[in-house]
């Protein structure tokens, strides 16, 4: 297959170009900064002669969009939306204008569009999409804000002869140096991987090589369109999924952290309490409705594999 990945050297670009191109797929990467052979330029806000790419591809996936690891200002938080919905929307021109055009999109969006809840768990049928939950600060609602208008950019788009799907997914857990797995086992080797405000918030995760598998399962499933939720089946408490990691690491004590320490700590690490307060318990039900299998569904499984891949990567260097 011919794959655009649209904003595509992010770590979940990388998981993806990595696989695709190891199976032999022509991967081609939209950038701001293109480097390699396959990178083309873009802006991800207007057409170009990036538009090319897509004409001719069989997959287009979206990916752009600006890094949550920050701050939430208002600037930041206005930055996300506009890399976000700008690029869903040039995305959606350029496929609508094509001659041949992409057989199916696949729009990166985030479990994050959910509500913050501790009972039931979110699937695309029954969850509940966040914004007015009670109890929780008002900026988390511009967040959902961001999904919601993310998706909507790829639902009102033009394109009838190509499907769309929507992948809102958990954090996705690699052994790649800088992702959200690097930075957890770093707070557990500093001995910080314990509670964070008692630890009850949910966490939704997925492997990568299981986030891989999935995106490849959505290209060949004709019959799967619109919202879709990557993530594995049993997501778990905070505290119980930092014990797991902990374990997988051989590090038995994980110092607990009150919400003013973490208020403190996402301040000095530049990032935002809502990326470890907000419960998130996302399960993948229309995954396994379609017949997906996962390799790595529970946590302390994924962790221990996880992280024998980073002691053998860095081994290496």
């Amino acid at each position: 297959m011919k794959v655009v990945l649209a904003g595509g050297t992010g770590q979940v670009g990388g998981i993806l170009n990595r696989a695709l191109t190891a199976e032999g797929h022509e991967v081609v990467v939209l950038t701001r900064r293109p480097v390699r052979d396959r990178d083309v330029r873009w802006d991800g806000r207007t057409l170009g002669p990036w538009t090319e790419t897509i004409d001719g591809s069989d997959v287009v996936i979206n990916l752009a969009g600006r890094s949550v690891s920050c701050r939430y200002t208002e600037g930041n938080l206005r930055e996300m939306m506009d890399s976000r919905v700008n690029s869903a929307r040039v995305v959606g021109e350029a496929i609508a204008a094509a001659r041949r055009p992409p057989r199916v999109w696949l729009q990166m969006s985030t479990a994050t569009i959910y509500a913050h809840r501790f009972n039931e768990p979110h699937d695309e049928a029954t969850g509940m999409i966040g914004g007015t939950e009670p109890g929780v600060p008002g900026y988390w609602a511009f967040s959902v804000e961001i999904a919601k208008k993310w998706e909507q950019e790829q639902e009102r788009a033009r394109t009838p002869h190509t499907r769309r799907v929507a992948l809102r997914s958990a954090m996705v857990m690699s052994p790649d140096r800088g992702g959200v797995f690097d930075y957890l086992l770093w707070l557990a080797r500093l001995g910080l991987g314990g509670s964070v405000a008692g630890g009850a918030q949910y966490v939704s995760w997925i492997h990568d090589r299981d986030f891989v598998r999935a995106v490849e399962f959505l290209i060949d499933r004709e019959d799967v369109a619109g919202p879709v939720n990557l993530a594995a089946p049993s997501p778990l408490p905070q505290r119980a999924f930092m014990g797991a990691l902990r374990s997988a690491r051989g590090i038995p004590v994980g110092l607990p952290a009150a919400k003013w320490m973490a208020e403190i700590g996402a301040f000095v690490l530049r990032s935002d309490t809502e990326l470890l307060l907000k419960s998130r318990r996302v399960v993948p039900g229309r995954l396994l409705e379609a017949g997906f299998a996962f390799d790595h569904p529970e946590w302390s499984q994924a962790a221990v594999d996880l992280v024998r891949r980073v002691r053998q990567e860095r081994s290496r260097t």
